[in-house]
């Protein structure tokens, strides 16, 4: 798994004037892919490459490329973000043209969305 540090927020105390860190709640994002049979290979070479561009974009904590153990061509990738417009952000470093030559790779669409943590009081 692939992880940045995550600069904290600053916040000014309103008394003192001076400035504390804030700790964002991360928002998680888990995206599946199903690559057609003869494709399992390009598809997890271009989300690699996709994760590169996107590692390092401000408010990504870690991303992490899954295979499923059953089925090669099925793929996971898990992200935690600082919040969801930090990730929606980050989808301009991947250029439209590479976006839409993954196309050709998909068995069915991908699917992908938003997960907060638990607390441990709703636990």
């Amino acid at each position: 798994m692939r992880r940045r540090a995550s600069r904290p927020q600053l916040k000014r105390d309103p008394l003192g004037g001076l400035t504390i860190p804030v700790r964002l709640m991360p928002i998680t994002r888990i995206n599946e892919f199903q690559a057609k049979p003869d494709k399992a290979a390009a598809l997890r070479d271009f989300l690699r490459s996709v994760i590169a561009r996107i590692i390092d974009a401000p408010g990504c904590r870690s991303c992490e490329l899954l295979v499923q153990r059953d089925d090669r061509t099925r793929l996971a990738i898990i992200e935690v973000w600082d919040s969801v417009e930090a990730h929606q952000s980050s989808v301009s470093r991947i250029p439209p043209d590479l976006l839409q030559q993954a196309q050709t790779l998909f068995a069915v669409p991908a699917r992908g969305a938003y997960y907060d943590p638990v607390s441990e009081e709703a636990a």
